[in-house]
């Protein structure tokens, strides 16, 4: 069975094939099946906004599709930057400027709680679903650390590993990311219904 992950993303797909490499015979990003689209991310949860993009990509390909939405929950931000986290300075996909902004905002702020969020959804094209959550608890860092990861990561403080994600090696963060929970609750979910 085939897997058209909805995203170009390399980051997102070495963690994905990683996990589900066992349970479909061929993965492919949009860009190795063809598939030119961008998605208008108009939900307001992850998990719409991870839905539409999954069964736009069914539809267009007639093939299992699989997306992902994921960001950082901050306590203090009343849960922010949360869907807006690839944008959060106004620029999508600027990391370095979304790391600015959000030390900016949390100047003087004490309580730094924060989680990363991640909803996967695969849809099948006899139109099922099956959706799955992960998250990973950490905070704010005052200041960043680490060469690894990407997007928050290196102000994503873990206090019961002593350092940051981007101070984990990508197989260690993989191990416990958001990301790799969300995606090792569908195979749980897939396994149990397949």
């Amino acid at each position: 069975m085939k897997l058209i992950i909805a995203s170009n993303n390399a980051h997102k797909l070495v963690e994905i094939r990683a996990i589900l490499g066992d349970e479909f015979e061929e993965i492919l990003s949009m860009a190795e099946a063809g598939i030119d689209h961008e998605t208008v991310e108009d939900g307001s949860t992850f998990l719409e906004n991870a839905e539409k993009k999954a069964r736009e990509i069914m539809e267009i390909s007639g093939c299992c599709a699989l997306a992902d939405d994921s960001g950082l929950c901050v306590e203090a931000l009343g849960g922010a930057p949360g869907i807006y986290s690839a944008r959060f300075s106004g620029v999508h996909g600027d990391d370095a400027a979304n790391r600015r902004k959000l030390l900016e905002v949390l100047q003087g702020v004490e309580d730094r709680r924060a989680h990363f969020a991640c909803a996967m959804v695969l849809v099948r094209p006899d139109g099922s679903v099956v959706r799955a959550e992960g998250r990973m608890d950490g905070v704010i860092a005052h200041e960043e650390a680490g060469i690894y990861g990407f997007g928050y990561d290196s102000l994503f403080y873990l206090p019961e590993r002593g350092c940051t994600n981007a101070q984990l090696l990508p197989e260690e963060k993989n191990a416990i990311s958001h990301r790799a929970r969300a995606l090792h609750a569908l195979v749980a979910k897939l396994r149990k219904n397949p």
